[in-house]
């Protein structure tokens, strides 16, 4: 660190992860550590009436929440086969 407080992080870092020059970073204290990430952009908040136009329109047969929990509950079986299937 410099007396100014400045730390240089390497080329290799930082192309490995893709923070150009100018990357405005966050300075987290963790656990006695420091930790560096990109500043997370600020997302504009829709209104109602925007969200509305973007948002899919599902225009296929009425479905009951226990059709819902149904498929839902198959999903989750048949990631969950696949996962023990690779780890084996």
């Amino acid at each position: 660190m410099s007396a100014k407080g400045q730390v240089v992080i390497p080329k290799s870092v930082r192309d490995e992860l893709d923070w150009p020059a100018g990357t405005p970073l966050e300075v987290l204290k963790v656990a006695g550590a420091v930790t560096l990430r990109p500043v997370a952009e600020k997302r504009r908040r829709l209104t109602l009436e925007e969200f509305e136009r973007r948002r899919p329109r599902y225009e296929g047969p009425s479905v009951s929440l226990e059709e819902m929990d149904e498929a839902i509950l198959r999903e989750a079986q048949r990631r969950w086969r696949e996962k023990e299937a690779r780890s084996r």
